[in-house]
């Protein structure tokens, strides 16, 4: 069982916390399918790879410009994927 808390500006913030949680969660959620999304096509030889490619490439973009990835991490899995694409 979680306590909530008493002073006012702590409530608040228990409050915005749980929503932030809540929007970077389904963010990261959606970063993950995207990529996962374009794994299975390349394994699978499907056509429609590069556009799976573009979607994946922009939901990491957005996922590292919200701050929720580094910028490291998005640019290792943007070459991982080009790699992939090209192979």
């Amino acid at each position: 069982m979680t306590l909530m808390p008493i002073i006012k500006s702590a409530i608040k913030r228990v409050k915005t916390t749980e929503k932030a949680n809540a929007r970077n969660s389904a963010q990261m959620s959606a970063m993950r399918t995207a990529v996962k999304k374009f794994e299975e096509a390349v394994t699978a030889g499907a056509e429609n790879t590069e556009d799976l490619f573009k979607q994946a490439v922009s939901a990491i973009d957005k996922a590292h410009s919200k701050g929720l990835i580094k910028a490291n991490k998005a640019a290792r899995d943007k070459s991982r994927m080009a790699a992939r694409l090209n192979k």
